[in-house]
């Protein structure tokens, strides 16, 4: 199965990179089994101008340098020619950063793209295959799941088995093993997401787990993940609510189990619980965010359950389309994180 390519364009350009909540498997995905994951029509905006003076890229009015962006830095380190472009980019984001939603992954995303475009048309693998390798290597762990799916858009299943109807594969990066990208069937629900207001860090959550993982108990774990990864693509396919929802939670009580969790996380849950089918931590856990199945016709109760608890709510649907360019503004929130959020 072939994707569309992202047609070739000159700057000024605008693009537009969704976010990410992982539904099921976050974690075990690093360890060679399979993740769901869905792009969210929440994400950034990054728009490329030219630059008359010169003195290279400048973001938000300021040199990359300046920045300290370890994103950015390594896509420079990467191409070492983007950094020398006289080119101003604005990027605006419509998720807090650190968050668990992708916010990362949708800028890196999107400035591959941006970058890339005008050489001509772009293949989404490999705008897949270049922003994985820039977030893997600035966070020294991690897999393909965020990137795939601000590239692609829709459900992905993403892991190391190999499917049938496959987007594309990812070769293995240091030590991560290779990857295979497929599409899962997306139902067409709302779900929603609450922002904790702690900030996760990737990388030593990742290496905390993954000893974790490396105990009799972590391999049941694992295998358990695994399993429910497996039942929740099946009940999303029968487009089963209540049975996705028990497996959210049976998730979340793995990831709970693996030292994932956090105290912020848990008092979101359980102000969630009259509301919900289930819902579980998203992402790599340890702060961040937590995601959510509203039962039907109690979205509005669930947002203002979150927003009592000191929450941070997000109404949200599956973006069907990745990374895209854009003809004019997209509204991306209101967060005040949001135009930094990068």
């Amino acid at each position: 199965m072939t994707e569309e390519p992202l047609p070739a364009r000159r700057w000024p350009l605008l693009l537009h990179a969704p976010g990410k909540a992982i539904l099921f498997g976050e974690h075990a995905v690093v360890r060679g089994k399979t993740a769901l994951v869905m792009a969210l029509d929440r994400g950034t905006e990054v728009r490329f101008e030219p630059r008359r003076s010169h003195g290279g890229l400048q973001v938000n009015g300021l040199p990359w340098r300046e920045l300290g962006n370890p994103y950015l830095a390594e896509a420079i380190r990467r191409f070492p020619g983007w950094g020398e472009q006289d080119v101003s980019l604005t990027v605006r984001s419509g998720l807090p950063r650190a968050s668990g939603l992708g916010s990362s992954a949708a800028f890196t995303v999107g400035l591959v793209a941006g970058f890339l475009l005008p050489e001509g048309r772009l293949d989404r693998a490999r705008l897949a295959q270049e922003s994985y390798r820039i977030e893997r290597a600035a966070q020294g762990v991690g897999s393909p799941v965020d990137t795939s799916a601000s590239a692609a858009g829709g459900i992905l299943a993403v892991g190391a088995e190999p499917r049938e109807g496959e987007l594309w594969d990812l070769p293995s990066e240091g030590s991560s093993p290779a990857f295979h990208v497929s599409r899962v069937k997306d139902p067409g629900w709302s779900w929603a997401a609450s922002y904790s207001g702690v900030a996760k860090a990737t990388g030593p959550v990742v290496r905390r787990v993954g000893e974790v993982f490396d105990t009799a108990r972590g391999q049941e774990i694992l295998a358990g993940i695994a399993r429910v990864t497996r039942d929740g693509e099946r009940a999303l396919g029968r487009e089963d609510r209540a049975d996705v929802g028990h497996l959210l939670a049976e998730n979340h009580r793995l990831l709970s189990e693996l030292g994932a969790s956090h105290p912020r996380l848990e008092m979101l849950l359980r102000a969630a619980e009259p509301f919900v089918e289930g819902a579980k931590l998203t992402g790599a856990g340890g702060g961040g965010s937590v995601l959510a199945l509203p039962r039907e016709g109690q979205e509005a109760g669930l947002l203002k359950a979150w927003a009592r608890a000191g929450g941070v709510p997000y109404r949200l649907a599956v973006s069907p389309g990745g990374a895209r360019p854009l003809d004019g503004p997209l509204p991306v929130g209101d967060h005040p994180d949001h135009v930094a959020g990068f």
